[in-house]
């Protein structure tokens, strides 16, 4: 995992050093601490300012290097747009848009003035501006051997050369305490980056379940179900996905009981977890096929979300399932034609074996409803390129047989802005998957893939509200933001820990 720098919260008063960052907002809007720099430098931020047209816009920057009168290594003016307080996500881009200025300058000792003119400014804000700082300093350089010309990629101990990075804000000590949390959410987030961006090869269904297993650091109970055990409860489903692979198929149950009765009916997180998809006997082109080590991004979020919930010790009782496993094309792989029996005894016509995701799933999804019990399931999967042809990189595809969790999902993705959209659930879809020669098969026709996957899915779903999040295009390869510029984003981690937080806590 990457090293992040030392953050601390110290009072607005409090001794500035090497390179200070002030927030501006639109038309030159100074805090008081902003005003008082500028004062000891003899007004030379506002001057800068004003010859270099730099108003305090959105992600507008403007740098001072050795200002006068001070021993300051340079001032950094960030723009932070309108006068106003904005929502939490705003304060966390916030706080990436300023390492992303800090990495660009190799910046050493870092003084963040958070405080604006308009307010408010105070514990909360400044511990969101340090999980951005986090988020956006996260780089995977496991396997390099060199350092790196890309200031982005240069190493001085972390990803941005920092040494320690001073919060001066108006209450230092509840910052710091409400940072706590951000700790294990940031932790969560970059633990879930790690495992997708770690390669196939040395990230197996044994490794990653070994990864998991290191979970009980935090206070997780880990279990992992071998072969022999999958095979006794008749997981024939996911075990023939990794038929062509010499690496064991393994399912790993997490479990965090943090509510006040242990005993209490609890919340199931179930994640895709195929180390690697060649598609099987239905093998993919080659182009590209290099980024199907990540199409194990459901489990990741699901462990990384457990790591957070249990580091920040949550009150509730969780449940985290991941099924894992290789498809691979091999002399005992599964071919198309072939008739699977489910756990749930449903049988299933495989067509295309490049449709394994939903295989896998399905089995995980019916042990979590026979062993738990649970009040409500949210499942995540890397499961179609359709998601992507429908939402491209903006958004993950929301699946429900329930309105109101449908709606919960929603508004935890706009706080979070790892947004979703609701897609449809229709019984035109669910007809395209039945089979002549089975209870179903495992594609529908040409068009509507992933809701024809949706539809799949939902047949070993009983009446427990749930979910389906189709990350396809979110968990891997997204779209690069303020507070990530890694190939695989950790998507869905801030998303269900808010969830969890809003609605399942207490």
């Amino acid at each position: 995992m990457t090293e992040q720098p030392e953050i601390r919260f110290v009072g607005l008063d409090h001794d500035q050093k090497g390179t200070v960052v002030v927030l501006v907002e639109n038309e030159l809007a100074f805090a008081a601490s902003g005003r008082a720099l500028d004062k000891q430098t003899r007004g030379q931020l506002m001057k800068a300012a004003r010859v270099g047209r730099f108003n305090g816009a959105q992600k507008t920057s403007l740098e001072l290097i050795c200002p006068a009168n001070s021993d300051l290594d340079r001032v950094l003016l960030i723009g932070k747009g309108n006068g106003t307080g904005g929502a939490s996500s705003d304060w966390v881009e916030l706080g990436g848009s300023i390492m992303g200025q800090l990495v660009a300058r190799k910046a050493g000792d870092v003084s963040i003035l958070a405080d604006v003119a308009s307010g408010p400014a105070d514990a909360p804000e400044a511990a969101d501006i340090a999980l951005g700082l986090l988020l956006r300093n996260y780089r995977f350089r496991k396997y390099k051997t060199r350092p790196s010309s890309d200031p982005a990629e240069a190493r001085n101990g972390n990803g941005n050369g920092a040494r320690e990075i001073l919060i001066h804000c108006r209450a230092p000590e509840a910052a710091a305490e409400q940072m706590k949390r951000r700790r294990a959410l940031a932790d969560g987030i970059c633990l879930a980056r790690d495992l997708v961006n770690e390669p196939a090869n040395t990230l197996g269904p044994v490794e990653f379940a070994e990864r998991a297993e290191r979970l009980a650091d935090v206070g997780v109970e880990v279990e992992v179900l071998g072969v022999p055990e999958m095979e006794a409860l008749k997981m024939a489903a996911l075990l023939g996905v990794g038929l062509g692979s010499e690496r064991p198929s393994r399912l790993v149950v997490m479990q965090w009981l943090g509510a006040e009765n242990r005993r209490a009916k609890p919340i199931c997180f179930v994640g895709k977890g195929v180390v690697f998809d060649t598609g099987g006997i239905s093998m993919k082109p080659a182009k590209g096929m290099e980024d199907m080590k990540g199409d194990m991004g459901g489990a990741a979020c699901v462990t990384g979300l457990m790591h957070t919930l249990a580091a920040r010790k949550a009150a509730v009782n969780a449940i985290g399932l991941i099924g894992l496993t290789e498809n691979m094309p091999d002399g005992r792989a599964q071919r198309p034609g072939d008739i699977v029996r489910s756990m749930s005894g449903q049988t299933i016509e495989i067509l295309n074996t490049d449709a394994e995701g939903r295989l896998v799933l399905a089995d995980v999804l019916c042990y979590a409803q026979e062993r738990f019990k649970p009040k409500m399931i949210v499942d995540l999967a890397t499961l179609t390129g359709a998601i992507m042809v429908a939402l491209g990189k903006e958004f993950a595809g929301l699946f429900s047989n329930n309105d109101r969790l449908a709606g919960w999902l929603k508004d935890a993705g706009d706080a979070t802005t790892e947004k979703v959209w609701r897609m449809p659930m229709d019984a035109a879809y669910d007809k395209e998957i039945d089979s002549k020669n089975a209870d179903m098969k495992n594609i529908g026709g040409q068009y509507g893939g992933s809701c024809t996957a949706a539809a799949f899915l939902k047949r070993f779903v009983d009446d427990t509200p749930w979910a389906h999040l189709d990350i396809a295009g979110t968990a891997m390869g997204s779209n690069r933001s303020e507070t990530n510029e890694s190939w695989g984003s950790g998507f869905g981690v801030r998303l269900l820990d808010r969830l969890v937080a809003d609605h399942y806590e207490g």
